[in-house]
């Protein structure tokens, strides 16, 4: 069960009998320590299901549940490994009526959170609405109600939002919904006030495993605090360094609080990095030198000195491309890392990646952009898939409100309202409480007639959904669906532009092509659906980011019978884990720094490496910073700068602009103060003129593949 572990991996691995916090450097193995401490408490007698590790992504969970089954077997299963929400889902499933919800709960998403703020305070503005979000978002977090957020503000506006957040929670209880916040606040909530249920919970949780723990947040410190109780059987795993994730809530108080909270807490550190070259950890150990440290350590490797770390000057964002091109058609031809999935492009924000798309493409180099947005992610296809979600299952409650109110049908939210509060009482959904021949005594009758006309159109819609087969049939459908519930109006109606409403229209018409394109092929037939999470592009022409595909080859398609059109619909929800068939592509990956976190690759190029870019904006914000908020910034952007340079395991070149774009300007650029701190003069190589001249051919050539692909 122990085997290929280091001393202080082992260490970690066999404490059982307290409270553990396992300091894990960059790349020192915390997924094995993790997994491998599943096995030992199995081992050890303690049943599976009473295990829980808890981590912060479903890819992370994934992984972890893997690996556990490929080490313990088939009690993997039984093993609770799921993310910190998940869990709130699951402890609200099971004993949420406490707090008046029903098991069936919904589940806003970041669209419907915004449409509720915009009523709740009478605005069209998205912007205004997403800062009231991002405010309350940030409160919840930090465990605060609507009324402490009101007796704690500072100035009028957070008085008004505080007041709007008191609106919002009423919303949100008489529909009988949470947003992502409440589902680790209010699980807190559950076992804070009612002891039975802590007790219950306290007892299920035999060890519970925290990955990440650098990222928690206030209330999920509290609530795995009330899950381990007095008897502390839990296991942190974290890296105060790599700590970047400040400005949506998680804070580095948690990990200070751990020995204050818990006096028998065990520190074990994980120094010996298995990923990176000693030049490329010098560097990291360098970078993150000057911040201060809880717990201090020193990473280090037994992979050899490596290639030095270097540094690359760009007289302008397009040439830094230009370069950055060059040198990894070099490296792959001159190195054993052949594949373009070897390679990846890091920045700070996202609009960096443009000129290297642009780059990549001319040279016909595949790439996909990390964190892009996934064309099923976009406002008008989420409205239109609300609707056929609801056709398919008519206790969606989140499909119901988003539908409903979705173009505007002079239901508002005080009918809405009623409604949640009929339905709650009678424990039905939202759709089933529509056609209760009590709602009378709750609704008025001119409301009542409102919501049975969206009734009778969402079961005609149903109805002729499961009669249409064929491409011209669901097309048909399709359009005159549209123009029923006045779909295109509503866009321009609700866009200032009106070049943005023709671009979400022609979206919403993209989606119907893909969606009549399947229908009366054969069931299973998804090869047109793309990634959610990433966009891919290859050196061909293209569409937007994520969007369909289009028909698809019908030699892909699996004979077993054509599919309807409410058929097809019911694929819609299996759309979101397509992603994950494409992760393994050989392509180049793009992508920003918080994205890569987590990630590994041979060669790492860290671009844009100048100030005002990273660290972030530091000089322009000073002013309205306080001297510890500034330096608390300056912290977590170090900290950003030494996550890009552990992702590097063999190579890693840091390049700057000497001129870049700032708004419509060009102004002088300048290093960022990290390339010095990275102390590379003290060990610098003098690079090999043979390198260098390999390099500039390989630029020369590459210059010479781009004006001969861009001749007419």
């Amino acid at each position: 069960m122990s085997h290929g572990l280091n001393l202080a991996q082992l260490e970690a691995v066999n404490h059982l009998g307290g409270p553990c916090l396992v300091l894990a450097g960059a790349g020192s193995g915390k997924t094995r320590v993790i997994t491998h401490k599943i096995g030992r408490l199995i081992q050890a007698g303690l049943s599976a299901e009473r295990i829980a590790a808890i981590t912060f992504t479903n890819k992370a969970a994934a992984e972890m549940r893997e690996r556990a089954s490929q080490l313990v077997g088939k009690d993997a299963k039984k093993v609770l490994i799921c993310t910190f929400h998940a869990l709130g889902v699951r402890l609200l499933r099971e004993d949420g009526s406490a707090l008046g919800l029903k098991p069936q709960f919904s589940i806003l998403d970041t669209d419907d959170i915004t449409s509720l703020l915009k009523d709740c305070g009478t605005t069209t503005d998205t912007a205004t609405a997403r800062q009231w979000q991002w405010t309350i978002s940030a409160w919840k977090g930090a465990g605060l109600t609507a009324e402490d957020a009101l007796a704690q503000a500072r100035d009028e506006l957070e008085r008004s939002t505080a007041r709007l957040m008191a609106l919002y929670q009423e919303r949100l209880t008489a529909y009988q919904a949470v947003d992502f916040d409440d589902l680790i606040a209010l699980p807190l909530k559950l076992l804070r006030d009612f002891p039975a249920v802590r007790e219950k919970w306290q007892k299920k949780m035999g060890h519970v495993l925290v990955d990440e723990y650098q990222d928690t947040n206030a209330t999920q410190y509290e609530l795995l605090k009330f899950l381990v109780g007095e008897r502390a059987r839990f296991t942190a795993v974290g890296d105060d360094d790599q700590s970047i994730y400040g400005w949506r809530g998680a804070t580095l108080d948690n990990l200070k609080r751990l020995p204050q909270d818990f006096p028998e807490l065990k520190v074990i550190k994980l120094e010996q990095n298995y990923r990176s070259t000693s030049a490329i950890l010098r560097a990291a150990n360098n970078v993150i030198g000057p911040n201060p440290k809880l717990y201090p350590k020193t990473l280090w490797s037994d992979l050899g000195e490596g290639e030095p770390v270097r540094v690359a000057e760009g007289d302008n964002e397009d040439h830094e491309a230009e370069r950055a091109v060059a040198r990894i058609q070099s490296l792959r031809a001159n190195s054993v890392h052949k594949e373009w999935r070897d390679f990846a492009i890091l920045y700070r924000a996202n609009h960096q990646a443009r000129p290297f798309e642009t780059a990549l493409r001319r040279a016909q180099i595949p790439y996909k952009v990390s964190g892009g947005q996934s064309f099923f992610d976009k406002a008008e296809i989420r409205d239109l898939c609300a609707w056929l979600r609801l056709l398919v299952n008519n206790n969606d409650d989140p499909a119901f409100l988003r539908a409903v109110t979705t173009p505007k049908r002079g239901i508002g939210h005080t009918t809405l309202q009623q409604l949640g509060n009929f339905a709650t009482q009678y424990k039905l959904s939202l759709f089933e409480a529509l056609f209760s021949h009590s709602l009378g005594t709750a609704v008025n009758a001119r409301a009542i007639a409102g919501l049975h006309e969206f009734g009778r159109c969402v079961n005609d819609l149903e109805y002729r959904a499961r009669h249409t087969l064929g491409h011209e049939a669901a097309r048909t459908f399709l359009t005159d669906w549209l123009k029923d519930i006045g779909y295109e109006q509503h866009l321009y109606d609700n866009e200032d532009s009106e070049k943005v409403a023709a671009a979400r229209w022609n979206n919403v018409n993209e989606f119907c092509d893909w969606m009549a394109g399947r229908c009366g092929g054969q069931v299973g037939d998804e090869t047109g659906a793309q990634d959610t999470d990433e966009r891919t592009s290859t050196a061909g022409p293209s569409q937007g980011a994520g969007a369909p595909s289009g028909r698809s080859d019908p030699a892909k398609r699996q004979s077993v019978g054509a599919t309807t059109l409410l058929e097809i619909i019911q694929t819609i929800a299996l759309i979101s884990t397509l992603s994950d068939r494409e992760q393994d592509q050989n392509v180049l990956t793009l992508s920003t720094l918080h994205a890569s976190k987590g990630l590994e690759w041979p060669h790492v190029m860290l671009v844009g490496v100048n100030e005002g870019l990273l660290p972030f904006k530091l000089d322009s914000e000073a002013s309205d910073l306080g001297g510890e908020s500034l330096a608390a910034r300056l912290q977590e952007e170090r900290r950003l700068m030494y996550v890009g340079i552990t992702r590097a395991q063999r190579t890693l070149v840091v390049s700057w602009l000497k001129r870049r774009k700032k708004g419509r300007e060009t102004v002088p650029g300048l290093p960022s103060r990290f390339i010095a701190e990275m102390a590379l003069d003290q060990h610098t190589v003098k690079e090999d003129p043979r390198e260098k001249l390999r390099a500039l051919r390989a630029e020369f050539a590459a210059r010479a593949q781009q004006n001969k692909a861009a001749a007419p």
